[in-house]
């Protein structure tokens, strides 16, 4: 994803959790509110991003199932399911594509020890660090996430 955190309505890679993880915990709130539907307006502006920025996640938290939009009057966007049913996991595979570490762009000189042996290497390291991940990030629902923000003191 090089270059993607470049340019007006990209989102550096690392922020996109917690971007996602942020547009959730709003939707719920607001619904928990009364309210049926957010727009992304309205969750951009409690992130300080552009709307599109939302929007774009928000069409990846859908393809998972996470979320639901409606079109016409009374647009917005709704949850899908309950916010103790979605874990962080969910939400990392909805709005994170590829590996968590990449290897070199063109292949390393592999007449070189280093350059022949980097890779192999890297990857296994790389595979465990991943696998921690995913299985913390399983641990963690939406849910727990929203109460840990309304625990912070203001």
């Amino acid at each position: 994803m090089a270059g993607y955190g470049r340019g007006e309505g990209f989102v550096s890679a690392n922020s996109r959790l917690t971007i996602a993880a942020h547009a959730l915990a709003w939707i719920s709130l607001y619904q928990r509110q009364g309210h049926e539907v957010a727009t992304s307006e309205q969750i951009a502006a409690s992130a300080n991003t552009n709307p599109v920025v939302i929007r774009r996640l928000l069409g990846e938290l859908r393809k998972a199932g996470l979320v639901e939009s409606r079109r016409g009057v009374g647009a917005g966007w709704s949850l899908a399911r309950e916010l103790e049913s979605i874990t962080l996991l969910d939400v990392y595979d909805a709005v994170e594509s590829g590996p968590l570490f990449a290897m070199h762009r063109t292949t390393p000189d592999q007449g070189c020890v280093v350059g022949y042996g980097i890779r192999p290497a890297m990857q296994g390291i790389y595979g465990g660090i991943e696998e921690t991940l995913r299985a913390e990030l399983a641990r963690v629902t939406m849910e727990d996430v929203l109460r840990d923000v309304l625990a912070v003191p203001r």
